[in-house]
């Protein structure tokens, strides 16, 4: 259990996204006309996006806990902790995804003529706001609370009990622990937690984009009712569409994260079992 220490944890957090982009945008960007291109709206973005759910779980889990230590993982701390820190997020996600799913999708459909398309992701914001009003910039909300509060849910359980598990065999070896094996230990349980959390969460996120770059005003922002029909249409591989690309950049880029933010701890002296 880490002790609290205020601005700390979310320091500890920036560094993991900015090790998250480093690491992870190549895989987004490789096929285009760069490694990092249009990377610095991908630092700015992660880097924010990570320092608040790594420092509100941080601190929501070590109040939950009430100060006790605890010799294994708790889930009743753990799942809200984490939880919680999703749910803040996703009002900071919903509406930059939106933007970043409509640019997308402009670019790779013939159909949208000339004079529809946005010219930069400020006139998108713009014209979403002038179209839809407010709530238009908000659309897909819900999906975005949805899948970051139980993604987050399952990579934060995943992570603590995968380190206590290792650690704890590490313990009863012969070996005592190196920075090394810390490093080698942060790259299996952030990779194995990463690819946790897409694996639970993927049709959450494939119902989000097609709600959030949709046309049609009246269509259903229901994303179980998008699921059925996609399930219908495609069966369970049309819902975990785009799986495999998600996961080749899952583990090494969530494995990054937790490695970065675990040696961001120690660098800045926050006390950790």
């Amino acid at each position: 259990m880490e002790n609290s220490s205020g601005y700390k944890e979310y320091v500890a957090g920036l560094l993991a996204g900015v090790s998250t982009v480093v690491v992870g945008h190549p895989f987004d960007t490789v096929k285009v006309k760069g490694l990092y291109r249009g990377a610095t709206s991908s630092f700015i973005g992660m880097a924010f996006e990570s320092s608040l759910i790594f420092g509100i779980y941080s601190q929501s889990k070590n109040a939950l806990q009430g100060g006790i230590q605890n010799d294994k993982p708790q889930p009743s701390s753990i799942i809200p902790a984490a939880a919680f820190g999703g749910t803040i997020i996703s009002f900071v996600l919903c509406p930059s995804e939106l933007v970043k799913c409509r640019m997308q999708v402009q670019g790779t459909d013939s159909l949208v003529p000339n004079s529809s398309k946005y010219k930069s992701p400020l006139d998108c914001v713009a014209k979403t706001f002038k179209t839809d009003g407010v709530t238009g910039i908000f659309r897909g909300g819900f999906t975005t609370l949805l899948r970051e509060s139980i993604g987050n849910a399952v990579f934060f359980c995943t992570y603590e009990h995968l380190r206590y598990y290792i650690h704890a065999k590490l313990k009863n070896s012969s070996h005592d622990p190196s920075n090394i094996v810390d490093i080698g230990v942060g790259v299996v349980t952030g990779g194995l937690s990463g690819i946790a959390f897409w694996s639970a969460v993927l049709p959450l996120d494939v119902a989000k984009t097609i709600i959030q770059t949709t046309q049609c005003k009246s269509s259903t922002r229901n994303p179980f009712s998008i699921l059925k029909s996609i399930h219908t249409r495609a069966g369970l591989k049309g819902c975990y569409a785009g799986f495999g690309p998600t996961i080749v950049r899952a583990f090494p880029a969530n494995a990054a994260a937790i490695v970065s933010w675990e040696l961001a701890i120690k660098v800045l002296g926050i006390k950790r079992d």
